[in-house]
């Protein structure tokens, strides 16, 4: 037992020697450390911001043909109640078709506007991961954490603000 401990021991101060003291390994990494807000990166961005008044725009012009489509329920129900029995079963034909359409168009629009914006939401935060890397790197970071998983963060190393602009000046250099 003796022996197999020495021999865990020697080869323990073998490989550290041979490695280096533990501060040396992590002497290629850098002290800096920084952290950033991800949603108000990704809320503040003028892409994101950009984004959403274009689907914003998209969702009002859908929300006008669901309009016509509901003006135009309305305006056969009421042109039935004038009808005869049989009339009545027949406009109500007409009615269900309408209304089966307007469930359909209902439906389909928002599964199409929530596609779209799944993709323009992961697009951009792959965009802001990018921008982020770049600048750690760039700045000399060695760590950036999202502020969610931390308990503890210093004010001096919130990232946020720099990682914001970053991003809105490439956009606006883009937009040109």
């Amino acid at each position: 037992m003796k022996k197999m401990f020495a021999f865990v021991l020697m080869f323990a101060l073998i490989l550290g020697a041979a490695m280096g003291s533990p501060k040396a390994a992590f002497a290629a990494v850098s002290d800096k450390i920084g952290y950033v807000d991800l949603s108000r990166v990704f809320d503040e961005y003028l892409k994101t911001k950009e984004f959403d008044k274009n689907l914003e725009a998209k969702g009002a012009q859908k929300q006008v043909d669901r309009d016509k489509m509901v003006n135009e329920v309305k305006k056969l129900r009421d042109e039935s109640e004038l009808l005869s029995a049989k009339a009545k079963e027949e406009k109500q034909a007409v009615i269900d078709d309408k209304i089966k359409t307007l469930q359909d168009f209902d439906r389909n629009t928002r599964d199409a506007l929530r596609k779209e914006r799944d993709v323009m939401v992961r697009d951009i935060l792959k965009e802001i991961e990018a921008v982020i890397q770049n600048f750690g790197k760039s700045q000399g970071y060695g760590f950036i954490f999202n502020d969610r998983v931390l308990v503890f963060k210093s004010e001096g190393a919130d990232l946020t603000a720099q990682i914001i602009k970053v991003l809105n000046d490439s956009y606006a250099t883009k937009k040109k």
